[in-house]
């Protein structure tokens, strides 16, 4: 067995990201899951890098800042990246992938890894010794009061929503079509409503029965995962402008946009299963069986899974953090996933690959690792480690990135799709040459 060993803690996205890439540099790794033995009221598998939201990486565009993110981590051999090719199912520009088919590639490849050594059982402290802690924003109550022990820290809670999945043979697909935005293909299901079916559903949304969720403040809830009920409150035209925009979708019955349009993306591999896209929700079952039934389409619609909300929990990082996701106040120790303050799967991967390649670099004697802010990954972990008296969570984002110079020389491209595919040429760029010098050679195994 190696001389150096690290601890990883979770076995979710970032913390299976963090154990791969330190294993594939030589490094042996104690990964400890509390799953199976104890599970979350969020998580329904036993294997790792369990989905529990959403079936979308979001966009694989270089217009996007979550696509640039992606190829970085494709270019540092993601294992998470490595599973989302290939069980990705058509979503359009986005990347989506079949959940079981995910999951189950990485956690046989951890556990056929001979340097990983699985534990399964729950972590109450800090582990001595170099570690990595990826529990995840539902951090166990023991976990959670360990952490919350270290010096310098503050936590804040947070609340997080999954929308619910439909079977396809349940929908009356007499009512819906086929089409992705803008012409893109047909991945998507798409219900049309008239502006009459619109009222109706908005007025039954705000009047449905919501199920409680313990300390839940809708003002600390992040704006990607708003229960729909949330966003209807905050004005009657916020769903038709918001995740029920017709915009781009022209319904072929009647050669027009429709007044709103619900999107449902397929979320397994045999496109037997569909989410109804950007409906989170803490409604209760039977409501949403009745609210949602009002959908064109949806009238008679089986679930697979209902719609849920539970409790998050988020470090304050600044200060707390450095830009590599490591504990100030302790060398070697490093925390990685959305508990950081990163949102998103890929953003929490990409937190577990920076985490493990920094400390495996370290480990091994070249220092950690430093990304500038010209790179998505760089410019994350600046975010998350600069003081900020409002810190919450965010997605990675242009805004995160460093603008193109602008002088004499280089003139402001006015474009902005053509302006983010130079951002990501160069940040690209960069990191093809970080990882081809010998210096970044040594650590990053290329």
């Amino acid at each position: 067995m190696p001389e150096l060993h690290v601890t990883v803690v979770g076995a979710g996205l970032a913390g299976s990201e963090a154990a791969w890439q330190l294993a594939r540099r030589g490094i042996a790794v104690t990964l400890v899951e509390m799953k199976p033995a104890k599970m979350t009221p969020a998580h329904h598998s036993p294997l790792m890098a369990e989905l529990v939201c959403s079936n979308s990486l979001r966009s694989d565009r270089l217009t996007n800042a979550v696509g640039l993110l992606k190829e970085e981590m494709r270019l540092l051999d993601s294992l998470i990246m490595r599973a989302a090719d290939l069980a990705r199912v058509p979503a359009g520009g986005a990347l989506a992938v079949d959940r079981d088919r995910f999951s189950g590639y990485i956690t046989k490849t951890l556990t056929e890894h001979p340097l990983i050594t699985l534990e399964s059982r729950e972590m109450t402290e800090i582990p001595d010794g170099p570690a990595i802690i990826a529990t995840g924003p539902l951090t166990s109550d023991a976990m959670s009061q360990a952490i919350a022990a270290l010096p310098g820290l503050g936590t804040l809670n947070f609340y997080d929503a999954a929308a619910p999945i439909v079977t396809l043979e349940s929908l009356n697909m007499d009512r819906i079509f086929r089409q992705s935005r803008y012409d893109r293909g047909d991945d998507y299901l798409n219900c049309p409503m008239t502006e009459e079916e619109y009222n109706a559903f908005v007025d039954a949304l705000l009047a449905a029965e919501t199920a409680e969720v313990h300390g839940f403040e809708e003002t600390r809830v992040f704006e990607g995962c708003m229960p729909v009920e949330s966003m209807a409150r905050r004005g009657r035209m916020v769903l038709a402008f918001g995740p029920m925009k017709p915009v781009g979708l022209r319904d072929p019955r009647t050669g027009r946009e429709a007044f709103a349009v619900v999107q449902l993306r397929q979320d397994n591999e045999a496109g037997t299963l569909y989410n109804i896209v950007g409906f989170q929700t803490r409604l209760k079952f039977p409501e949403q069986r009745r609210v949602f039934g009002m959908i064109p389409g949806l009238e008679n619609a089986a679930y697979a899974r209902y719609g849920v909300m539970h409790r998050n929990t988020f470090l304050n990082s600044p200060s707390f953090l450095n830009a590599h996701f490591e504990v100030i106040s302790r060398p070697q120790l490093y925390f990685a996933g959305q508990m950081t303050g990163v949102e998103g799967y890929v953003e929490s991967a990409a937190s577990g690959l920076l985490c493990g390649m920094s400390l495996a670099s370290d480990l091994a004697g070249h220092g950690t690792v430093e990304l500038p802010g010209i790179t998505a990954m760089g410019a994350m972990g600046r975010y998350i480690s600069t003081p900020n008296r409002n810190f919450q969570p965010m997605n990675c984002s242009f805004g995160l990135i460093d603008s193109l110079p602008v002088d004499k020389e280089h003139k402001k491209i006015r474009n902005k799709a053509m302006r983010y595919e130079a951002i990501s040429a160069r940040s690209l760029a960069y990191m093809k040459d970080w990882i081809a010098k010998a210096g970044c050679s040594d650590a990053c195994s290329h």
